[in-house]
């Protein structure tokens, strides 16, 4: 089988786990950047060149999407240019366009039932006091509604440093979200890697010394942990509610039980293979391909 991963490089850890984990499966990989993918569109016909307009692709059976927050808009194009073409895509574009948007990940995870951090959007200096109520802060937190890693996510202690941040950010043009800070889960989160209808590893986070964000990124540790029933629902759901196929889902252990923060349609692998000792890499290769065997290859859209 022919498997395509759409990734800026061959050297990022997760891409060369894929690699490895797909050749000891015996499948071939084509580790294509998305930024030197050219879309052709005609009548009836959709393309996609590689590192020029003759260089023609083979056909693939399917495609695994890594695309980074800073590529997104170009990455969904390719994405989407590949689902017209018929080709099975493990998470599609719409899915992971909407992991990106942290109010509408938060609306779609709302409807669902899931339970949440309390959110809440507001447009104007003088909400922030009652938006402040609503969340039940200070201190809370302030998000851009696009940002990864860590990026944008501030904790206010007070009042007067929330409205004073939220301003800033306003007067250049951000979005932001004011949030619930649950307490008792400061600077500590679960990972959780879903793949297909399964949790295939789980860790704890543990920010370092002085820092309340638990991105491993940001210097956290982690530490394998086997997750309650309701835990592991909480991250099922989740996973279902944004139409995703593989995703790490994050949650806060809050004293009413699980809370979903945020949903990643493109999870890294190396801290939590290094943490749990998990093959995610192999488990995410094992679905695509399965995935393709019962969702073959249908005719472009536009053909009879």
């Amino acid at each position: 089988m022919l498997l395509a991963v759409l990734s800026r490089r061959r050297s990022l850890y997760s891409t060369r786990r894929l690699i490895d984990a797909a050749g000891q499966r015996g499948h071939e990989i084509l580790v294509l950047d998305p930024l030197q993918c050219s879309l052709v569109l005609r009548p009836g016909v959709a393309e996609v060149f590689y590192r020029g307009l003759d260089g023609r692709l083979p056909s693939v059976d399917v495609v695994l999407p890594r695309i980074g927050a800073s590529i997104t808009e170009h990455g969904l194009a390719v994405v989407s240019q590949f689902d017209m073409m018929g080709v099975p895509i493990v998470n599609n574009s719409q899915p992971i366009a909407r992991s990106r948007d942290k109010l509408r990940a938060l609306q779609l995870l709302a409807r669902a039932g899931v339970d949440i951090p309390r959110t809440v959007m507001a447009r104007h200096p003088s909400q922030i006091h009652r938006a402040l109520e609503i969340v039940g802060g200070p201190p809370a937190i302030l998000k851009l509604v696009r940002g990864t890693q860590g990026i944008g996510v501030i904790l206010a202690e007070t009042e007067q440093i929330a409205e004073q941040v939220v301003e800033t950010l306003w007067s250049l043009g951000m979005t932001v979200l004011v949030q619930e800070f649950v307490e008792e889960s400061e600077g500590r989160d679960i990972r959780v890697i879903v793949v297909g209808s399964r949790v295939v590893a789980a860790m704890r986070r543990q920010a370092r010394l002085g820092e309340f964000r638990s991105n491993v990124h940001r210097g956290a540790t982690g530490t394998r942990v086997d997750l309650p029933p309701d835990h592991e629902r909480a991250a099922l759901r989740a996973t279902r509610a944004m139409g995703l196929k593989i995703a790490g889902v994050d949650l806060l252990e809050s004293r009413g039980g699980p809370k979903v923060l945020e949903i990643n349609s493109s999870p890294g692998f190396e801290g939590i293979e290094e943490a749990t000792g998990c093959d995610v890499a192999g488990a995410v290769i094992d679905y695509a391909a399965a995935y393709a065997r019962r969702r073959p290859r249908r005719p472009p859209e536009g053909t009879s």
